[in-house]
């Protein structure tokens, strides 16, 4: 059985307060990410869903998926949104060690810039799995990084639950200042394309506005 925090618990967020979990906010803004893209016809199904509400989002794109779909990658952020570095082939940092693992990261980069404007600014950083040594969090920061967390996990990856229930663990949890996970990937579609339009709906009805990290 599977164990993850939906609503990432305030102790954690103490414990790794170098990482960003949310985002203090006055105001109705919620900040939608994707991780794992992009993927031919999700991304561009999350792309254009984004569009019909007028709400931008954060991409933690993988420097592999980049090269094989570099136009949508370009309609990502064409459209407005922010792209972050997911690594290049989604390494688990638990079971690699701190110098591989960095020297992924900075081919992913090397992969955004070379299909991105320069001026981009994409030192951002979203673990795969939210798998991070210490030791790599420290260097990743040394390079300039912000590595961003979440606060709400939609869990749409569990190919166990339904659909109903990704959608509740949304939708239960959302506040001011969240920071959402989503993915663009094959594996989590069948729950993301039925929790995705219901979600910007019931944020904008709630006033919500979606932002870009």
């Amino acid at each position: 059985m599977k164990f993850y925090w939906v609503k990432t618990n305030w102790i954690i967020k103490k414990i790794f307060a170098n990482y960003t979990w949310s985002v203090a906010s006055k105001h109705n803004t919620v900040y939608l990410t994707f991780d794992d893209g992009p993927v031919p016809e999700i991304t561009e199904f999350v792309l254009a869903e984004l569009k019909k509400y007028n709400a931008k989002a954060t991409f933690f794109c993988t420097g592999d998926n980049i090269n094989k779909n570099p136009n949508i990658f370009k309609k990502v952020i064409n459209d407005g949104h922010a792209i972050g570095n997911h690594t290049l082939n989604h390494y688990n940092g638990w079971k690699t060690n701190t110098v591989a693992y960095i020297e992924n990261i900075k081919l992913c980069e090397d992969i955004i810039k070379k299909y991105s404007d320069s001026n981009l600014n994409t030192k951002i950083f979203r673990p795969p799995y939210g798998k991070l040594k210490t030791r790599q969090s420290r260097a990743l920061r040394k390079l300039g990084y912000k590595i961003i967390m979440w606060d709400v996990l939609s869990a749409d990856f569990d190919t166990t639950i339904s659909k109903e229930k990704c959608l509740e663990n949304v939708l239960e949890h959302i506040e001011p200042g969240s920071i959402i996970v989503f993915h663009d990937s094959i594996k989590a579609f069948k729950n993301l394309e039925y929790v995705l339009p219901k979600t910007l709906d019931f944020l904008k009805k709630s006033n919500f506005n979606c932002k870009t990290l």
